[in-house]
């Protein structure tokens, strides 16, 4: 069995840290369910990322 470096699994510590506290503070900016986002965003990358800005944010509605 092949086992990641120490090196990696820093890598990958640092890249789920860094998108939790993102995806925290930016729900808690505006108005959403920061302790949930944050939580899930230490557990998944990226697909909780892509769940938060497409379907919480909305960033692909139209702007009139």
């Amino acid at each position: 069995m092949n086992q990641l470096p120490p090196l990696a699994w820093l890598g990958i510590a640092l890249l789920l840290l860094g998108q939790s506290t993102w995806l925290f503070l930016n729900a808690r900016k505006h108005g959403h369910n920061y302790w949930l986002w944050g939580t899930l965003g230490l557990i998944h990358f990226p697909a909780i990322l892509l769940i938060y800005l497409i379907f919480v944010r909305k960033i692909f509605r139209k702007k009139r």
